[in-house]
């Protein structure tokens, strides 16, 4: 009898994960049975079952042995799951699965979700997604993406499943681990520190200067001939200052110039100048075509090269312009450059202080079984850079720019992009910030080991263990896709606050060489501002006994 509640409870727990699966052709086909497959147990249930227990809470009999054991919230939230309606229309859907990102997850989850025949369920998947979201009546729900599916049979092979659940278990107790050893040491350079924190000040407020705001409409005639490539650039300048030293602020995949607009402002009242390029490859509006069909990827390879360069072209404009503009003559220091960027931003700022690309490493990370074995999203995009190399003779650009003088790269990807030795190259003042809930950009693999693989003197770790990939992004007019509160995380208010602060603290430190502010850059003044429902946590150097950072990279995310 235990074996058998066992075997139940393994069947019901594949079940109920390849739905959640399911929720991230043949028309007037659909699936009218799931059988979940483990060892040389195979167990049914029909969709007509799920259907009832979705909408009345009855539990038919052929149910009943898998939801018996389920505790009652479970059995809410699993309704709640069949039910759920993802407001994303089919197209929006048809074009991001026929993306290389897409395909690559099809792939993985088609391992484990397969046709009535046993084979992947890759096509099976993409149909059925695609015609439940055009489905005008029930939308895309798991229970419509059931109904869509191109064979009478869903099959479940439970080993898949259950291996994937134990990689993402792993995943998650690993981070969990990390995270916490990373607050630990925090909490311990904060007893060393804490003697000076009397006399801080708080730098979450406005400064002293009032600002003005120049949209620039640029073109870079040694891309994209003839006509030269088109670049647009808010430029934040405070007035009444002379020489102001200058922020670039590169924002992330699907965002745009008012994403950071907070940061940017609050920089330029302190005094610096921020410019804030739109990387029209990889940014809202670009997100907006991709839903409208006009464009075929999320980004195209060739956007690990024109991002860096987009930067350093605005900068070259700029100061080009800063010869003959009597509105910005004498008002800008070009010594004094540094570079902001959040997740793909923060691989362009890693690429202007100096990371090379490390085609070898991303070659090793990239090949096609570790891929379809991970959970990193963000190796996904990573890996699509390896295009920049087919023949492999190619030698891969270096981007540094020697006008700037340190980075802050919040969430950042890259670690298959440079590897070890791709960060060792860095040799200017860095502070790499992470998200404890990042699903995206994990800090086990994107920034706990880059961090490690750092050979600057001066560098910082900033931890915010309830952040994910999307608390330090602001709110912007042109969002295109506007995000569910779950996936944004807890007051993201808080952790934009965090963000101000520290990069004043560093920019003064190291941009502008106020040594005043290197107070504000240790773990007793992040255990001073640290607040609910975000804590914030420091480190600076290494990590003390901390586990191997080449072996956390590695390993199947």
């Amino acid at each position: 009898m235990r074996r058998s509640r066992l075997r139940s409870s393994l069947i019901f727990s594949g079940l109920l994960l390849s739905s959640v699966i399911l929720t991230t052709s043949l028309p007037g086909w659909s699936a009218q049975t799931i059988t979940a497959n483990y060892s040389l147990f195979e167990r049914s249930v029909s969709v007509t079952a799920l259907e009832t227990y979705a909408r009345t809470g009855e539990i038919e009999r052929e149910l009943a042995p898998y939801i018996r054991f389920a505790p009652p919230q479970l059995r809410e939230n699993i309704r709640e799951a069949l039910l759920a309606r993802a407001e994303v229309d089919a197209v929006a859907v048809s074009q991001f699965l026929y993306t290389p990102q897409g395909e690559a997850l099809l792939q993985r989850l088609g391992q484990a979700i397969q046709l009535g025949s046993g084979g992947s369920g890759y096509f099976g998947l993409r149909s059925a997604l695609i015609l439940a979201a055009a489905d005008e009546t029930e939308g895309l729900t798991l229970l419509n993406v059931l109904r869509h599916f191109p064979t009478d049979t869903v099959r479940l092979d439970f080993n898949q499943t259950l291996r994937m659940a134990q990689d993402l278990q792993a995943l998650i107790r690993d981070n969990n681990q990390a995270v916490s050893s990373v607050a630990s040491q925090s909490l311990l350079e904060a007893q060393t520190n804490s003697g000076v924190m009397s006399s801080l000040r708080n730098l979450t407020s406005l400064g002293e200067y009032s600002w003005e705001v120049t949209s620039l409409e640029l073109r870079d005639r040694d891309r994209a001939l003839p006509w030269g490539y088109p670049l647009t650039v808010d430029l934040y300048l405070p007035r009444q200052v002379l020489a102001a030293p200058i922020v670039v602020i590169s924002h992330g995949l699907g965002s745009n110039r008012q994403s950071f607009r907070y940061l940017a402002e609050h920089l330029a009242s302190h005094g610096f100048a921020v410019l804030v390029p739109e990387h029209s490859g990889s940014s809202a509006r670009h997100m907006d075509a991709l839903l409208r069909g006009q464009a075929q990827e999320i980004a195209r390879p060739q956007e690990f090269i024109d991002r860096p360069v987009d930067v350093t072209f605005a900068l070259n404009s700029l100061e080009k312009q800063a010869i003959t503009d009597r509105q910005l003559s004498d008002r800008l220091d070009f010594k004094r450059v540094g570079v902001i960027g959040q997740s793909f931003g923060g691989y362009t700022a890693l690429t202007l202080g100096g990371a090379s690309l490390n085609v070898l490493e991303l070659q090793n990370r990239c090949g096609q079984n570790q891929q379809n074995q991970s959970w990193n999203v963000s190796l996904f995009l990573q890996c699509r850079a390896l295009d920049l190399f087919e023949t492999g003779s190619e030698e891969p650009p270096n981007f540094r720019d020697p006008r700037i003088q340190g980075i802050i790269a919040l969430n950042p990807i890259g670690s298959a992009l440079f590897g070890p030795a791709g960060y060792g190259a860095i040799d200017i003042p860095v502070m790499l910030l992470a998200g404890g809930s990042d699903t995206v950009s994990p800090a086990i693999a994107e920034q706990i080991p880059p961090f490690s693989w750092l050979t600057s003197t001066h560098k910082y770790f900033v931890l915010l263990p309830e952040a994910t990939h999307f608390s330090v992004i602001g709110s912007s007019e042109r969002d295109t896709v506007a995000l569910p509160r779950d996936i944004i995380g807890p007051n993201p208010q808080v952790a934009q606050h965090y963000v101000k602060a520290l990069s004043l603290a560093f920019l003064q430190t190291h941009i502008v060489g106020n040594q005043d502010f290197a107070s504000y850059l240790n773990a007793a003044y992040a255990q001073e501002m640290s607040q609910e429902p975000i804590g914030l946590f420091l480190v600076q150097g290494d990590f003390d006994g901390f586990p191997e950072a080449d072996s956390l990279a590695n390993r199947p995310l």
